[in-house]
């Protein structure tokens, strides 16, 4: 954020990187939040107006409150989708760990093999092995090829991976 000699604040965009399947499921939010979010909120401060009194009506605040949240990220996503970069799978490189490429690798210390999808950090989910470049496992794998062992900085050490496989 950067704040003007006249003391009006900007948001300084930061590039989104995003798969088309990353795309579709912002999309896919921003409409849920703008049609069924909207008309549901909109529904539960109707019903809370009816009650009378708002000096002592909980529905009511709660009602706004939540109406307030689903602006916030009706904003938010908004944002993320104008300020977008897709990355199109056709131009996923697979000489070298990169945005949008799936990686295979050893995992040194346990022998065990481990397959990552290399995401921006919009779409990193852990759970589902979609791995953020701006993680430390993302940040030291970019770059690397097939054959070559990285070492990642972790809270608990140095992890070592061989590079098996990359693909799309």
């Amino acid at each position: 954020m950067i704040t003007s000699k006249k003391g009006e604040t900007y948001m300084l965009s930061k590039e989104i990187v995003l798969t088309y399947e990353g795309l579709k499921k912002l999309e896919d939010e921003l409409d849920r939040l703008k049609g069924v979010k909207r008309r549901e909120v909109a529904e539960k401060i109707k019903q809370a107006l009816s009650f009378g009194d708002l000096s002592e009506n909980s529905e009511y605040d709660e009602a706004k409150n939540e109406q307030a949240q689903i602006e916030s990220r009706i904003m938010k996503v908004e944002a993320m989708l104008k300020n977008a970069k897709v990355i199109d799978e056709e131009d996923v490189s697979t000489d070298m760990v990169g945005l949008g490429c799936k990686v295979k690798l050893l995992d040194m210390e346990y022998d065990e093999e481990v397959e990552y999808t290399l995401v921006g950090s919009t779409e990193a989910d852990p759970g589902k092995a979609k791995i953020s470049n701006e993680s430390p496992v993302g940040m030291t794998l970019v770059g690397s090829k097939v054959g070559e062992i990285v070492e990642v900085q972790v809270p608990d050490g140095v992890i070592k991976f061989k590079v098996l496989d990359i693909y799309k």
